[in-house]
């Protein structure tokens, strides 16, 4: 090969050795890993019970809208806007984005954002200073921070009966 070089009519020079250059990450080695119970070689009995264990979640992003009847959620996060009946869900976290128009028959709600319709929260309503309530609210236990708004009709929750449903029995102050 030398010959052939300088046959051609100069000195051969070998070519230099670049380091090798660094390979930027693929999309995919960004993500945070898989869960390891839906993992292909898992077998099919345990990915069955571990998808049963997850908590249901739903999480309405912020300019999605949806609308229907939503039943049996752990946990409704809503940025965007719901107009639905909500029935067997524990929690529901509204953003400041978020607006759901409807029935809701929850355990916890946290409002930073809008609620219009009939809302009965058996456990504990907080109104978060950016958040509206209006219409139909039953609740059990309440927190309402400044600038927090609630309209409409209201009334406290006890166990499977509201307030507003139940007759009242007055009795004569002298206790009889």
């Amino acid at each position: 090969m030398a010959e052939q070089a300088e046959a051609l009519g100069g000195p051969m020079h070998p070519i230099p050795v670049l380091p090798p250059r660094a390979v930027p990450p693929r999309p995919t080695d960004l993500l945070p890993p898989r869960n390891t119970a839906l993992a292909p070689d898992a077998d099919q009995g345990d990915n069955m019970r571990d998808l049963h264990a997850e908590p249901r979640h739903l999480h309405v992003g912020r300019g999605v809208s949806l609308s229907g009847d939503i039943t049996a959620c752990a946990r409704l996060v809503i940025e965007g806007t719901v107009e639905a009946n909500l029935h067997d869900c524990h929690d529901v976290d509204i953003a400041e984005t978020g607006l759901f128009k409807g029935a809701a028959a929850i355990d916890n709600a946290e409002v930073r954002g809008r609620f219009e319709g009939d809302l009965t929260v058996r456990k504990r309503l907080l109104i978060r200073a950016t958040g509206q309530v209006s219409g139909k609210v039953a609740y059990a236990e309440i927190e309402i921070e400044g600038g927090g708004r609630l309209s409409g009709h209201i009334s406290v929750h006890h166990g499977d009966e509201l307030a507003f449903d139940r007759p009242r029995n007055r009795r004569a102050a002298s206790g009889d």
